[in-house]
């Protein structure tokens, strides 16, 4: 499998430091909000990268860490009147329920800044010691001079980066480049005690404490959204390779941005929209859906026309799986037929060649569509086998699997005890060529919500 290293910038082979064992770690939210929806597409991008290593093989350790102490969270709690905690406990759990409703996997360890608190220090002190940080009135600043280096994943130069910064934004720092890793308390604000006095840390520091405490020195993959370039991912790396002296990751993963109708989302221009107002109006699974057909990489235009073309393809697949399991239910006994198992392996490695090539989705999920073709194509034929359409059907979700898609196909076909009786006492009536019993009943299964029809492949019952 090739990725698209944003420190190369060019595509590389991803190969594990630990044979079939990769780890990963993706920045995750600053709860102090709903997430919106550029917010989710990294979740569900890596959710599928995550999908699809574990269905090739590997075994992945998957770290997402929460950010739940910040300036944010603080501001937060001030309006709410509330203390940081509590916000942070709150939109945790609301981020979870949108999380779960996108169908994204909880991470194998969702560490939190509060729990790790000592590893921070003792990172932040290891950074002093050897003289890559340094102590000013309480705070502690990162030495950017002290690492040659920075730069190096947003391709800033040292140059251009001191061109472009504010002089004399705080005269107790050496450079206007350098960044805080400890922060002094100010009155009112959650604070731990530490060797520089109460505090709590700056942002970038608390990443690259957590994922060398969960996943060690150097990553297999460092993932998170496009935005975080610089400076989150760019400072991570000169915090953790001055302590370590070895590279954080050895493949960076950055997914693009999503516009609103062809303009950059912002809360300025009103065309902010988080997750859970889209999941109200058009489910979850539109949105996943929204997410998994671009490429990662490829700026996402949001809009209503590609979320109603989003409904209708998703409408495309449960409908095709729907007929397959009608089709299977009545097809006749016998082995798969050589012909349609070569053409199903021949879509299981096109779709296995798009996802090595970058996590190529969009191409993955053409060939779903291909497959969708040529399933029903066999569920429309009576003389296409049981074992035959199994097969496909093993397939077909195998790969919805992969892309996290469908997960909503057993819910929405659970048909009630009652309806079902009244569609086998409707079928029965029917064989009995007792045609007026057979419309009474069916006007009775519409009373309750359902209508039944007879097709090629079987009775269908769908909710009206």
């Amino acid at each position: 499998m090739y990725l698209y290293n944003t420190m190369s910038r060019k595509k590389e082979e991803l190969l594990p430091q630990q044979g079939k064992q990769v780890n990963i770690y993706a920045c995750g939210p600053t709860v102090y909000n709903f997430i919106h929806i550029g917010n989710a597409r990294p979740i569900c991008a890596f959710d599928v990268l995550r999908r699809y290593l574990t269905w090739r093989g590997y075994t992945v350790k998957y770290v997402q860490n929460f950010t739940d102490v910040d300036d944010k969270i603080i501001k937060r709690a001030n309006e709410e009147g509330s203390s940081a905690a509590q916000v942070a406990e709150k939109y945790i759990a609301e981020y979870k329920t949108d999380a779960h409703g996108l169908n994204v996997m909880d991470a194998d360890v969702h560490p939190q800044v509060t729990t790790c608190m000592q590893d921070i220090i003792d990172f932040v002190k290891a950074l002093v010691d050897s003289g890559h940080a340094y102590e000013a009135d309480g705070d502690v600043y990162f030495r950017t001079a002290s690492f040659p280096e920075y730069g190096k994943l947003s391709k800033n130069s040292m140059e251009d980066l001191q061109a472009g910064a504010r002089i004399g934004v705080d005269e107790r720092k050496e450079s206007a480049l350098d960044f805080a890793v400890w922060k002094a308390a100010k009155p009112g604000e959650p604070y731990w005690d530490s060797p520089w006095g109460k505090g709590r840390p700056g942002w970038h520091i608390e990443c690259s404490a957590m994922s060398r405490k969960y996943l060690g020195d150097t990553l297999d993959i460092h993932c998170g959204g496009q935005d975080l370039i610089f400076p989150h991912h760019e400072n991570e790396i000169a915090q953790s390779e001055s302590v370590t002296g070895k590279p954080l990751a050895n493949l960076w993963m950055h997914n693009g941005y999503i516009n609103v109708d062809n303009k950059k989302m912002s809360k300025s221009l009103g065309n902010f929209f988080t997750a859970r107002e889209v999941a109200e109006k058009y489910g979850y699974e539109v949105v996943r859906y929204m997410m998994v057909q671009a490429h990662y990489r490829s700026p996402i235009n949001y809009c209503v026309e590609l979320l109603d073309a989003c409904k209708a393809s998703l409408e495309r697949l449960y409908t095709c799986r729907d007929t397959l399991d009608r089709a299977i239910a009545n097809a006749p006994a016998g082995a798969a037929d050589p012909e349609s198992l070569a053409l199903f392996d021949q879509r299981k490695q096109a779709f296995i060649t798009a996802m090595d090539d970058d996590l190529n989705t969009a191409d993955g999920v053409s060939v779903l569509f291909d497959l969708v073709r040529d399933l029903n194509t066999r569920s429309n034929d009576p003389a296409t086998t049981k074992d035959t359409l199994t097969a496909g059907a093993k397939l077909f979700d195998e790969l919805t699997g992969v892309l996290g898609l469908l997960y909503n196909r057993k819910q929405g076909n659970e048909i009630p005890a009652q309806v079902q009786e009244l569609v086998d006492a409707r079928t029965a009536a029917r064989k009995a060529k007792d045609f007026a019993e057979a419309d009474r009943l069916r006007d009775e299964i519409a009373a309750l919500g359902y209508a039944v029809k007879e097709t090629r492949q079987g009775v269908e019952i769908t909710k009206l």
